[in-house]
């Protein structure tokens, strides 16, 4: 019996923590106790190559407001509706950006939607060009279509960013071109600089606006070797997070015209986006843009000699296929594939964490099909501390168990 079957866990429909088994756990129940397990894990590990807000703590997430008064003075009175420190925050975003204004949103979906919706209304064309993979396509239950009256035309589905060739040979007509950067469910992809010219000026010559999804524009500059406003000036507007890469407790911008802008927070207040007070999450953004925004290209540098040195050792462990993707990351997080089921490997991956104090892959894994797994690999500040040495024992680490592991599912 493996260590996962004698753990304890609380079964919903039985109340009180007692021994159970995987096998006699629903689906949802063994992913709930991987979950807490995982993140057990990660909270305890003296060794991470990152640390997110989700893995914390509310005490912890709290504490991150004990320096908010660095980055905005906290005796002015709270915002109320949208002003106040909601407002610096917008004019700190448009200013990066380089745009003419900004709005604040409390979700990227419903920024985009509501950035997308204005656009059609300009152009008055509601179809929007996109990748099959995008998040408005995956990530969010059919909401363009279902709520705000706009028709997905998909460009292409192949694991890659859309082509300049696809946006001009796209058989219907759309008003605006919608391009993820990066790619996340792609691995985290950008296009060359040379490359996203030409996807914008086809869609130039198709009179159609372009909007920039970039929820992680922030991690795109040491790629594209441009500064954030150079990047986002390519665009007709741009929607950044806040929680993603700058680690804020959530919130969105949508930036691009006043008018445009203006008009979105029109909409904003009908999709119910006026929130009455967002002063704790607009200060986590304040202190996001201001402690993270500069520390990130050195992530997205480490990430590489992280990747690198991930692809060599697993290839030394004698492994039959492996895959780090892209070998040389885009931004500060890329996949790494195995072949191996992905309860194998995520089993493999928490009980190296649990027993050596390591965590090598914090996140989930994912199994398209039967022994293939992947995951996504995040590298931050306590990622920094890792040399590529460290990288190749936390592999062989994992590689030993992951062996285990794998003689048990097939015992």
């Amino acid at each position: 019996m493996s260590d996962t079957t004698e753990r304890t866990t609380r079964v919903a429909d039985e109340g009180p923590i007692e021994q159970v088994s995987d096998e006699q756990l629903s689906e949802e129940q063994r992913r709930t106790r991987r979950w807490e397990r995982r993140r057990s894990a990660a909270r305890s590990a003296r060794r991470v190559l990152a640390r997110s807000g989700i893995q914390g703590t509310i005490r912890g997430r709290l504490a991150l407001l004990d320096a908010a008064g660095e980055v905005y003075d906290l005796d002015e009175s709270v915002d109320v509706y949208g002003n106040g420190v909601v407002e610096a925050l917008e004019h700190k975003v448009a200013g990066l950006l380089g745009t003419e204004a900004a709005a604040f949103f409390p979700t990227g979906t419903m920024a985009q939607q509501v950035a997308l919706r204005c656009w059609a209304g300009r152009t008055g064309d509601p179809a929007v060009a996109l990748h099959a993979l995008a998040h408005p396509e995956v990530h969010e239950r059919a909401a363009f279509s279902q709520v705000s009256g706009l028709r997905p035309v998909v460009l292409t589905g192949e694991p890659r960013q859309p082509t300049a060739q696809e946006v001009r040979g796209c058989p219907e007509p759309f008003g605006a071109l919608m391009l993820e950067l990066p790619l996340r469910d792609a691995g985290y992809l950008l296009p060359s600089w040379e490359e996203l010219n030409d996807l914008v000026e086809a869609a130039r010559e198709r009179d159609a606006v372009v909007h920039f999804d970039g929820a992680r524009l922030w991690e795109s500059t040491v790629h594209f070797g441009r500064p954030l406003d150079e990047i986002a000036g390519l665009a007709d507007s741009v929607y950044v997070s806040f929680y993603k890469s700058l680690d804020g407790f959530g919130g969105a911008a949508l930036a691009g015209p006043a008018a445009l802008v203006e008009e979105a927070k029109t909409w904003r207040h009908r999709y119910g986006g006026q929130v009455f007070q967002q002063f704790p999450t607009a200060l986590s953004a304040l202190l996001g843009l201001e402690r993270e925004l500069p520390r990130l290209p050195g992530y997205v540098r480490h990430a590489r000699v992280v990747a690198a040195a991930l692809r060599e050792a697993l290839a030394e462990a004698g492994l039959p296929w492996s895959r780090v993707h892209p070998e040389v990351p885009h931004t500060n997080e890329f996949q790494v594939w195995l072949p191996y089921d992905a309860d194998v490997v995520a089993e493999a991956a928490i009980r190296t964490a649990e027993e050596t104090g390591t965590l090598l892959f914090g996140r989930a894994w994912d199994g398209p099909v039967p022994g293939l797994a992947h995951t996504e690999v995040d590298v931050r500040a306590p990622g920094l501390e890792w040399s590529a040495e460290d990288v190749r024992a936390a592999v062989a680490d994992f590689v030993v168990r992951l062996r285990e592991e794998a003689g048990r599912a097939h015992g």
